[in-house]
């Protein structure tokens, strides 16, 4: 299904940045951890760089995640109803699918926290303590994968101790596999020391300019249901009744008590909504195995069993266009309004434009390179040899990357997230097209300028309308001015 409809639009924002720092390969990033670039790095060689080939990996990991949970739900005593329901409501969250339809470090996440759970379980209820050497690999690369697996691993650990699975914590296995994912995260660890903790200083900046929409106990607590089709609710809010009340449940107690130790976490720090997703397929298969335990120990209700999952299948079919680009992007709007709204934003940024961020930030990307192109290829040649492309952000900056060879463009610059080390490259700032500047800041900077094209690209979001002007001599050598310009968000 995603691979059929997941080129729909465009690329993505974020996957415009990725596929740049999957050319500077490093031990760690501004704003993320380093395993992402790695993997995406090994894909484009094999598959290429197209939409589809871009998002082969995420595909795969949904695919992955789906059979996963089916294990976990056997794991917890489920049968072939429990592993349906659970299964078939993880195919159609409308979280699932939007975070696994583009590349980025969510679509791995939820395979390394619930292939860990999975073999936790596997080693508690077999007694094989050795399986928690290979939990410690996979939490190693959760957090080489994405930081925020640190507070996973801080709830599950305080699961186990507060639960009976406590034993474990005295276990030379358990240490072991502490080891382990020290470990793997010390090379992006010992990269953040060197470059002065860049993912903390970007993440202050986040806090202190109030970036994020920041969420209230029980508005986040509604998100987090309306995130996954508000009917599967059902499935996972009984699924986290069942770890924590229920007689079949409760030796499972570590992952209900994970689970609330870590939305505790999350709210406190304020965190988007979408920070939960990876932990909820462990809720799914416990839901599962409850409805299919009281539909057998009450026969009337058997019923249950075709009108559960085909009302959250229903609506979760009804709800693919809120995530997946399979409408013109003119009816996705309308389509939204006939179902009751649109989907919810994260940051304030977001809150000028007319679609979700997931699309608009898929729109416009080859109509902007091809203005800059225009505006570049317009100059002398002598004048052009010395022009660089200072983007505002990564984005404008990983488009002019990808698209732009083919018009003949150069290597953008950006003092935006890590595209700040990359540096200046040999411009001196003698000309420069300038992307996301507004009159105000061009003449501060530049000694004379032109005024371009406005870009006003249908459907993209609202940061990236603007006008591209060209600056003739930058008032500071480019080198000089590089950290007055740097903007880590």
């Amino acid at each position: 299904m995603q691979m059929l409809t997941n080129a729909g639009y465009g690329y993505f924002r974020d996957e415009l940045y990725f596929i740049a720092t999957s050319d500077h390969l490093a031990w760690g990033y501004v704003d993320f951890a380093p395993l992402s670039s790695w993997l995406l790095r090994g894909s484009r060689t094999l598959f290429g760089t197209s939409p589809h080939a871009l998002r082969l990996l995420p595909a795969l990991c949904f695919a992955g995640l789906i059979l996963l949970t089916g294990f976990l739900t056997r794991e917890l005593g489920g049968k072939r109803f429990a592993s349906f329901l659970a299964c078939g409501s993880v195919l159609l969250a409308p979280a699932f699918l939007g975070e696994m339809t583009r590349y980025s470090m969510n679509a791995f996440e939820p395979l390394y926290w619930m292939g860990s759970v999975y073999l936790l379980l596997i080693a508690a209820n077999r007694n094989r303590p050795k399986l928690l050497l290979w939990c410690g690999v996979l939490l190693g690369l959760g957090i080489e994968n994405k930081h925020s697996t640190i507070f996973f691993i801080a709830a599950l650990v305080a699961g186990l101790a507060l639960t009976r699975y406590r034993v474990l914590l005295r276990s030379k296995w358990f240490w072991g596999a502490v080891a382990i994912t020290v470990l793997l995260a010390m090379p992006n660890f010992l990269w953040q020391v060197r470059h002065g903790f860049p993912t903390y200083v970007d993440l202050s900046n986040v806090k202190r300019t109030h970036k994020n929409i920041e969420l209230p106990p029980l508005p986040f607590l509604k998100q987090q249901i309306m995130r996954f089709n508000p009917l599967s609710g059902i499935v996972w809010i009984a699924g986290l009744a069942f770890l924590l009340f229920h007689h079949d449940g409760k030796r499972y107690r570590v992952l209900g008590a994970t689970y609330l130790l870590f939305l505790a976490i999350m709210m406190a720090l304020k965190a988007k909504d979408y920070y939960l997703s990876p932990i909820y397929p462990m809720l799914f298969a416990a839901g599962g195995v409850f409805w299919e335990a009281i539909t057998r120990e009450k026969r009337r209700l058997l019923w249950v069993r075709y009108a559960l999952p085909l009302a959250i299948f229903s609506l979760g079919i009804a709800l693919l266009p809120f995530t997946l680009p399979i409408l013109p992007i003119d009816q996705v709007l309308p389509y939204q309004a006939k179902l009751g709204g649109n989907t919810s934003k994260t940051e304030v940024g977001q809150t000028g434009a007319a679609l979700q961020q997931d699309f608009s930030d898929e729109i416009g990307w080859p109509e902007m390179v091809r203005a800059v192109a225009s505006v570049y290829n317009s100059l002398p040649p002598e004048v052009r040899a010395k022009t660089g492309i200072l983007a505002g952000n990564y984005g404008e900056a990983g488009a002019i990357d990808l698209f732009g060879p083919q018009y003949g463009l150069p290597k953008s610059i950006s003092a935006h997230q890590n595209y700040y080390y990359w540096g200046p490259r040999d411009y001196t700032g003698e000309n420069l097209i300038l992307l996301q500047w507004d009159r105000r800041s061009v003449e501060r900077w530049c000694k004379t300028y032109n005024e371009g094209p406005t870009l006003n690209t249908p459907w993209s979001m609202p940061e990236e309308h603007y006008t591209i002007w060209i600056c003739h001599g930058f008032k500071m050598p480019l080198a000089q001015a590089w950290d007055r310009l740097k903007h880590w968000n």
